[in-house]
């Protein structure tokens, strides 16, 4: 037996050439984007397509000429405040006000309404009182069909008004 050895070499058919080597060639790898683009286009296209342009619900306010003056009967005025609880006090004209709780107001506008068709709503908030309650009432006013109201400062003697409800 002669080389009684394990090859552990490998490759040993190559002849190694000492010097300079020769770097490997590397095949070029290209990505073709063509496709990508088409589907982002694609999709771009679609949901352009699809999406319903709708325009933001706002409200329309009109506000009145500086000089404007508008006298209206004490009969026909409904005074509603609204304090920094979200308690509800109504009045009409120079009346004591009245106590109602908010989950009550939509169909008290209604009765109230039914009866008087010329009234008007003035809406007095408390300073402290969050924003959302005066959107709140003005969206029961507006599912009442009530378009005629004004909207007033809380002043001291509205204040000592709601101190005469309760």
């Amino acid at each position: 037996m002669s080389g009684g050895g394990v090859d552990a070499g490998g490759g040993g058919s190559r002849s190694r050439k000492k010097g300079k080597r020769k770097p490997k060639k590397r095949m070029n790898v290209r990505i073709d984007m063509t496709p990508l683009v088409d589907v982002a286009f694609l999709l771009l296209t679609f949901f352009m397509m699809t999406t319903v342009f709708r325009k933001p619900s706002t409200m329309e306010i009109n506000l009145p000429p500086n000089d404007a003056k508008v006298d209206i009967a004490e009969s026909n005025l409904l005074t509603i405040r609204i304090d920094e609880a979200k308690m509800i006090y109504y009045s009409f004209g120079i009346d004591v006000p009245k106590k109602l709780k908010f989950e009550d107001l939509k169909k008290f506008l209604v009765e109230t309404s039914s009866q008087n068709p010329k009234m008007v709503v003035l809406l007095k908030i408390d300073r402290k009182g969050k924003f959302n309650y005066m959107v709140d009432v003005i969206d029961e006013l507006n599912m009442a069909k009530l378009d005629r109201f004004s909207i007033a400062p809380m002043t001291e003697i509205d204040l000592k008004e709601m101190a005469r409800a309760s």
